[in-house]
């Protein structure tokens, strides 16, 4: 059986790896706290929360336990350098220079490890134009009620190279069940949530996500 290779000593700005390339996860988790939040405020005002917790209800995403998320090893080497090479991109393109990053399954694997928050929560595979992002991500704590979980098989396809505050998604799934590809109109908090993405464009710096040929291929912002 595979085992955990402990991660070099963190350094400060991986954290924007899980926020920019793994923002659609993190949406993710937004629907699943929909489900537990419910509809009080209905339709209107926060689309997001009601439109979250049918697909959460329907995908059975949400759990009282743990779901087994394959593991992932990698040497202080590899894990060294994809950490250098996201360390290089992250630097250009916070300095407005032109910069592009790719990365395998391996590569996001490799970041994801050095991570203790997501660290065993999420598993990445990347095969032609699709992203699969296997997760069991505890969410007790956003909820204030220990012991649920967000257990879910996320697949994400992208047809060529999109802005990342608009992307158009050829398809999304979630437990095998499609997900309307307008989700980022849904409302939370009075905003969309495409307006989320974009305020992560804005405080990362990227500007295009792209998933081909099995790699998930980032570019800083051009204007």
């Amino acid at each position: 059986m595979n085992t955990w290779v402990e991660a070099p000593p963190r350094r400060k700005g991986l954290g924007c790896f899980a926020q920019g390339c793994l923002i659609l996860l993190v949406f993710a988790i937004v629907l699943a706290i929909a489900c537990f939040a419910g509809v009080y405020w209905g339709l209107h005002r926060h689309s997001a929360l009601f439109y979250g917790s049918y697909w959460l209800a329907k995908t059975r995403s949400i759990a009282e336990a743990p779901k087994a998320v394959p593991e992932f090893s990698a040497s202080d080497q590899q894990m060294q350098s994809v950490r250098e090479r996201w360390q290089d991109f992250e630097q250009k393109t916070r300095a407005g220079q032109p910069a592009e990053i790719e990365l395998g399954a391996d590569d996001i694997n490799g970041l994801i490890a050095t991570g203790a928050d997501v660290r065993g929560n999420v598993f990445a595979s990347v095969e032609g134009n699709q992203l699969r992002l296997q997760t069991s991500v505890p969410i007790g704590g956003f909820l204030g009620r220990p012991g649920y979980y967000f257990n879910g098989d996320v697949a994400i396809e992208l047809n060529g190279t999109q802005p990342l505050d608009n992307p158009q998604f050829s398809r999304i799934t979630i437990n095998g069940e499609k997900v309307p590809t307008d989700f980022l109109n849904w409302k939370y908090r009075s905003r969309r949530l495409r307006e989320y993405l974009a305020d992560q464009r804005n405080a990362y710096d990227i500007g295009t996500i792209e998933i081909r040929d099995g790699k998930v291929i980032l570019r800083s912002r051009t204007e």
